[in-house]
């Protein structure tokens, strides 16, 4: 079940207005649908502020970008490590002290299908670690300035977050018992996405509906993501799939989370992507998602665990 108000192609970038004066903080652009995501902004006339781990590759992005856009675009990198909250909170305190107003924040980063447990330097999973509590931190540290903006936060979830167990495993958040990569990635992914379903309810109580948040999904996109974390047998079966009309570009693939940057009136409840077969391709629009991904319980009981896994209190 899905539908797109958007017609028979679904949404577009055709769809935005001048960006001129808009800001969009976005995690993850030296590749992928990150890149694309960066450069369609910028050639509306946004400003992008990029948050990358790796500062080389992000000063080539912003020289290729300055190539295909021109020398006027208002683009910059501020180096952020996902895997690092110490790195997330430095970032976070530069932003709000460069970027005077965030009108969305783009949490586009992430890592899949790591083969074996790994860890992140504050000891936590690397997929739950990256994908979801520093995610959440960052958001936190940096809501007072989109809330300031009347802005909005979008997180890139993905399909996976419906192929592992459907709640979230509390008794082991390490997964020392049974870690599996994708069940883990799915677990990192339904983490993000109720996350963001949690966030609109305490907005609504706290009565605040200048902060809008949604959730998407990119579909199947062709971006290094598998290539730079998963084993040898799944970057082997990503690369013929690729070859496939399974899989669409990356640029397709940014359309969901930039329509949820831009477009007016977007309804907060949906979860969008490609809304073709399996949600793999096809016209971006809103999307069925399950019901374990909207818990109350699970949802409430993620966010108290959160809080005490970055260690702050995030009161919205």
């Amino acid at each position: 079940m899905s539908t797109t108000k958007f017609g028979k192609k679904g949404w577009t970038p055709n769809r935005i207005k001048d960006l001129n004066g808009k800001t969009f903080v976005i995690t993850g652009t030296t590749s992928g649908t990150g890149f694309e995501a960066a450069k369609i902004l910028l050639s509306k006339g946004a400003k992008v502020v990029m948050l990358n781990r790796n500062v080389q590759k992000a000063e080539a992005t912003i020289a290729t970008l300055k190539h295909e856009l021109g020398n006027t675009i208002n683009v910059t990198n501020i180096r952020m490590d996902l895997a690092s909250q110490a790195s997330v909170k430095e970032a976070a305190a530069e932003v709000l002290k460069t970027v005077p107003q965030i009108d969305a924040l783009m949490l586009n980063a992430a890592i899949a299908q790591v083969p074996k447990q790994t860890f992140t330097v504050d000891g936590v999973e690397s997929q739950m670690g990256v994908n979801h509590y520093s995610n959440f931190l960052l958001q936190a540290l940096l809501f007072p300035r989109i809330e300031a903006s009347n802005g909005r936060i979008v997180t890139v979830g993905s399909m996976g977050y419906n192929l592992g167990i459907k709640t979230i495993q509390f008794n082991d958040l390490n997964w020392d018992k049974n870690y599996n990569p994708n069940g883990v990635y799915s677990q990192s992914k339904l983490a993000q996405i109720m996350t963001a379903y949690q966030l609109q309810d305490k907005l609504k109580q706290a009565g605040k509906t200048n902060v809008k948040t949604y959730a998407c999904h990119p579909g199947a996109s062709s971006t290094s993501l598998i290539k730079t974390s998963g084993s040898l047998l799944t970057r082997f079966v990503w690369q013929i799939m690729k070859l496939t009309p399974m899989v669409q570009s990356a640029e397709k693939g940014a359309y969901p989370e930039l329509m949820c940057a831009t477009e007016p009136d977007l309804d907060q409840a949906g979860f969008y992507g490609p809304t073709g077969k399996n949600y793999w391709t096809g016209p971006v629009g809103e999307c069925k998602l399950e019901p374990h991904a909207k818990d109350k319980a699970v949802m409430q009981k993620l966010w108290s665990v959160s809080e005490d896994a970055v260690r702050i209190k995030w009161n919205v």
